[in-house]
């Protein structure tokens, strides 16, 4: 389909040999795809590299809103489209994308829908069924705001839901998505700690069981069967890990041990977000 702008594809990752060639596969249609490694030890960076049309860049990591802000600024194009290396594009997806920017797209930025899949099988409840996030934007017309994990995107005006959704192969294996759940309690307390806040009984207890109860009753995960069972115990155990890990930390530093935090991007350049004014 002949469209008259130009669109980029932005893939981060680490670690992602079972997930990056679907990825990159599902994005060939772009007219360029960036691909920004946090040096992985894996063979990631090799499949990459064997990838016809694909440029590769290593990046030491700082979050992943600072990481893909980062690359924003590395490609020339009029669109750019932001994809994690475990996500898919739908050929339906990039039909409709394809459409969209062929006939003039109306708005700053669009949102897509995903598909979670657990173990090779959709989770169609406990709120997931509802997850969206923004990822096709035109450049220079949106910015990730300055969070250390859930990174969310700033944009210029509403960004609209496109009606096709992208696949998000969420877990493969339940082991290793145990130990990234447990890495996002633990960013997740790094940027609590930076902005102030506390924690007790109320977050340690409560929002791990309130976490549970809402999205396995109230948002019906229990439909989905044990897979329901297992991928809402595992969400809210990753609050429960933010939480008393932030507890953890405030007793420790009453006893004069200050934690030790990831590093931040703290580069006003990367946060910064001055759209164009026509």
């Amino acid at each position: 389909m002949s469209r008259p702008v130009t669109i980029a594809a932005i893939v981060t990752t680490f670690n992602e040999e079972r997930n990056i060639a679907r990825c990159l596969a599902s994005l060939r249609w772009c007219d360029s795809i960036l691909v920004v490694d946090s040096f992985s030890t894996d063979a990631t960076p090799e499949i990459v590299r064997a990838t016809p049309g694909v440029t590769l860049v290593q990046r030491p990591y700082l979050g992943a809103a600072a990481q893909k802000n980062w690359a924003m600024d590395q490609v020339e194009a009029d669109w750019i489209l932001h994809f994690d290396a475990d996500e898919e594009c739908t050929p339906a997806l990039q039909a409709e994308i394809e459409a969209l920017l062929a006939a003039g797209p109306g708005h700053n930025a669009y949102t897509i829908r995903r598909r979670v899949l657990f173990m090779g099988r959709e989770i169609r409840f406990s709120g997931w069924q509802r997850d969206r996030v923004v990822r096709l934007v035109r450049k220079g017309w949106a910015r990730y705001a300055n969070l250390r994990v859930h990174e969310r995107m700033r944009t210029v005006g509403p960004a609209p839901v496109l009606r096709n959704p992208m696949l998000h192969h969420m877990i493969d294996t339940f082991d290793e998505y145990v130990k990234r759940v447990a890495g996002y309690g633990y960013l997740g307390a790094a940027q609590a700690w930076r902005d102030g806040r506390r924690s007790g009984c109320l977050q340690v207890f409560f929002r791990p069981t309130w976490r549970f109860f809402r999205m396995f009753f109230l948002q019906l995960g229990f439909l989905d069967g044990m897979h329901g069972l297992v991928f809402c115990m595992v969400q809210s155990y990753a609050t429960y890990v933010k939480w008393a890990t932030l507890w953890a930390w405030r007793v420790n530093a009453a006893r004069g041990r200050q934690p030790q935090l990831p590093p931040f991007d703290d580069d006003p350049a990367t946060w910064e977000f001055n759209p164009p004014t026509t």
